[in-house]
């Protein structure tokens, strides 16, 4: 008896993810005007001026994924090495005085004038890359603690401790959380996990003490209305938003909140404005598109032709569900303030065009799904 063998072949992509993709982005694009209006007439005398540079940012990056779509995934494999190398000369850059640019008490950007880059932005993509063609190649010894474990640790911890340095804690816990399951998925021992959470714990503790302002951001969680014209502000006036937009919203562009109370709602918390401008309803269609975008993520992965593939799908679709999750999670008010924005709907150029060059790789992998 003849067996059909499954084989793979370089297709068409996954179109309803692409529907998904793009149906974020034009979101993302009609929520950053409707948000930033009020606040970009007031200083720049131009309520386009967020949107514009948006579209900008969009255009861009949708070139970036278009290319990246259409480049062989086998291609960053080859030059993992080098990527990675990069990123770090990146991080290394931010840190010098006079190369970085200080913005919200954090240096995290290199640029000139109004052009500007994230370089912790970059390395979530280059270590994920990297990490998966690790994987790919040591997955046999990720058991051993000494021979995989322990490399994939250190180096994903070495990544961690430049960003902290600028310091950006919310994109170090999307680098490390996103790493993290892509060791667990292959193969690493929960007694390892063990060890390393109980280590990971103490070092939090240690991070939060040794910020004041980290101690601030978790007492105002606990009780933002403690100071509510200090530290609790954001998280209040962000749940202001969210609560009287009930279940249908009250109107595209007729947020309250955006009047000068919450803080650039163009960014971290656009999706606070989406829930009172749109409602329930809206922001549940939101989550429904991440949730749409993570399970084709995942179906790429698990249908993926190699070991490599594999293991960069996946990175890429948890990269964003923990990302998206995360940010949700500080707007509705359930863990402390992190500062990351919301993947395809946040305002910047950075995230938006790296996140677009992302799924544009996810995008090429789901052409070589199995037939």
């Amino acid at each position: 008896m003849l067996v059909k063998k499954k084989s793979f072949t370089n297709g068409s992509p996954d179109y309803i993810l692409i529907g998904v993709i793009i149906s974020l982005l034009v979101i993302g694009v009609v929520m950053v005007y409707s948000s930033s209006f009020v606040w970009a007439e007031y200083k720049f005398n131009d309520a386009w001026f967020y949107v514009k540079r948006q579209l900008l940012f969009a255009g861009a990056g949708v070139g970036a994924m278009i290319f990246t779509m259409n480049l062989p995934y086998t291609t960053w494999k080859k030059y993992a090495k080098l990527i990675l190398l990069l990123c770090f000369g990146l991080l290394f850059l931010v840190l010098i005085p006079g190369i970085g640019i200080v913005r919200g008490g954090a240096q995290s950007w290199i640029g000139i004038g109004a052009f500007s880059i994230q370089p912790s932005e970059f390395m979530k993509l280059g270590l994920i890359i990297f990490l998966a063609a690790y994987l790919s190649s040591y997955q046999k010894y990720i058991t051993s603690f000494k021979k995989g474990f322990l490399p994939s640790i250190l180096l994903i911890f070495s990544a961690f401790g430049l960003i902290m340095l600028q310091p950006d804690l919310g994109t170090g816990m999307v680098l490390v959380l996103t790493c993290m399951v892509m060791v667990f998925t292959a193969g690493a021992r929960m007694s390892h996990f063990l060890g390393l959470g109980i280590i990971g714990i103490v070092g939090f503790i240690g991070l939060v003490l040794s910020a004041p302002y980290r101690i601030s951001r978790i007492t105002a969680f606990l009780n933002p209305w403690e100071d509510p014209l200090g530290d609790g502000f954001q998280i209040i006036q962000s749940l202001y938003a969210i609560g009287p937009g009930g279940l249908m919203g009250l109107g595209l562009g007729k947020s309250l909140q955006k009047y000068f109370y919450l803080p650039e709602p163009q960014t971290d918390f656009i999706f606070a404005i989406l829930g009172e401008e749109l409602g329930f309803i809206g922001g549940s269609a939101v989550i429904i598109l991440f949730l749409l975008l993570l399970w084709r993520g995942i179906k790429v992965s698990l249908e993926a032709p190699d070991s490599f593939s594999r293991f960069l799908a996946l990175g890429i679709v948890s990269m964003l569900a923990i990302q998206a999750m995360i940010n949700i999670s500080v707007v509705i008010g359930l863990i402390p303030v992190t500062g990351i924005t919301l993947p395809f709907l946040s305002y910047g150029g950075s995230s938006l065009t790296l996140i677009l060059c992302s799924v544009g790789i996810l995008l090429n992998i789901s052409k070589y799904t199995k037939i």
